[in-house]
């Protein structure tokens, strides 16, 4: 057996195969929806998957301001921030984040759910999130992303 012709394969930037995924957050429930996308967006689905290399997928995310919570978490969940300054907390509600920027509930829970790296930063940005069903990858062609379906 010759042990120098097994050698194991890692992605990169240039091997890694990124396909277009689109999924659709109506009535989904944000933490189990927002998991499976992080999941795919750092490509722990493919069977090259490499920790250290950007491998995933590209996601769309539709109908983001029909993401559901469960329980009461719609008003007793905070998300706090703060800006650096003396006083400078913030602290609101996923209602008060809904009235302004929908979408920015589920990037913020996704985006919580990726490494805390430059890594993170980029697998980030593979992430489009919007309001309503309309977006503007169309010439992508996306496949969809069942997802908590069952």
């Amino acid at each position: 057996m010759d042990t120098l012709s097994y050698k194991t394969i890692s992605a990169n930037k240039a091997t890694a195969n990124k396909q277009w995924f689109i999924a659709d957050a109506t009535n989904q429930v944000l933490g189990r929806f927002s998991s499976q996308i992080a999941s795919v967006l750092r490509g722990k689905h493919k069977t090259n998957f490499t920790p250290h290399a950007d491998c995933g997928d590209n996601v769309i995310i539709i109908n983001a301001e029909k993401i559901r919570f469960t329980g009461k978490k719609w008003t007793d969940k905070k998300y706090v921030s703060h800006s650096g300054y003396p006083g400078g907390q913030k602290v609101q509600s996923p209602e008060d984040i809904a009235m302004k920027k929908p979408e920015r509930i589920v990037e913020m829970a996704v985006k919580k759910m990726l490494p805390r790296n430059r890594l993170g930063n980029a697998i980030f940005g593979n992430l489009y999130v919007y309001v309503g069903s309309e977006h503007p990858h169309e010439a992508q062609q996306p496949k969809e992303l069942k997802i908590n379906t069952r």
